[in-house]
């Protein structure tokens, strides 16, 4: 479990949390159980190394505040919308006894042992993360699935889980899927034309267009021969003129 130096801050004004910001430490709220609750500040170094983990949300940490260590659980992290640093992060009491919603990662373990997988097979994951209602002694960190030995067509349910006792999943009434292990998609690729046969094909309409043109050139009088015949035409069928005798 994590232990992080908490203090207590007292600021008011917009100004004093910027200058609390600007001295690398991010404003907190603590609440929950019977106590009020308190304004405080963390070390921004050590809560960026904290956001690294990955279920950094669903694990219980403890502060140490006033020389008191406290057992809390993150609730909500607020980012700056240009830098994306964290700037606000609330922090809830763990009481003893009372029962927390929590959104618990799934970790996927034995994945070289699986025969579907050495098949080619795909493991399509459904849900990174299941939410879980759980005692807050008992929260586990993350949800185990044992690929070891599941073949193509396995699917990983909810009632494959192993939970820790009183531990339940907030959707009840039917039994999800988390991850399936699928077949491999074989993606057929296209059948490349036969270039000889697009050759022969140009080939032959250029012949039968050369043909064609030849044809119509054989068959296309001479524009000489066509004012010869003009010509000649008109020379017949001029009347020729009578001398009369006197």
């Amino acid at each position: 479990m994590n232990l992080i130096e908490a203090y207590i801050r007292n600021t008011k004004t917009k100004g004093e949390v910027n200058s609390l910001r600007s001295s690398e430490k991010v404003p907190g709220i603590l609440y929950g159980g019977a106590e009020k609750n308190e304004k405080i500040s963390i070390s921004k170094k050590i809560l960026k190394a904290l956001l690294e983990k990955e279920n950094f949300l669903s694990n219980i940490i403890k502060l140490k505040i006033d020389g008191k260590e406290q057992s809390v659980i993150p609730r909500d992290i607020v980012y700056d919308t240009i830098t994306d640093e964290p700037i606000h992060l609330d922090f809830m009491r763990v009481v003893k006894g009372s029962k927390i919603v929590l959104e618990i990662p799934v970790k996927f373990i034995n994945n070289e042992k699986s025969p579907g997988l050495k098949r080619g097979g795909v493991l399509n994951i459904v849900r990174r993360k299941v939410e879980l209602k759980c005692p807050s002694e008992n929260i586990p960190s993350e949800i185990v699935i044992d690929l070891e030995g599941m073949d193509i067509g396995e699917s990983f349910k909810i009632s494959s889980v192993k939970l820790p006792e009183n531990v339940v999943p907030t959707i009840s009434g039917r039994d999800f899927v988390i991850a399936t292990l699928a077949a491999p998609t074989i993606i057929k690729e296209p059948e490349k034309p036969v270039e000889e046969t697009a050759e022969g094909a140009e080939g032959d309409s250029e012949a039968t267009a050369t043909e064609g043109s030849s044809e119509s050139s054989e068959q296309k009088p001479a524009e000489g021969d066509k004012s010869d015949k003009k010509d000649g035409d008109d020379k017949k069928k001029t009347p020729e003129k009578k001398v009369e005798k006197k």
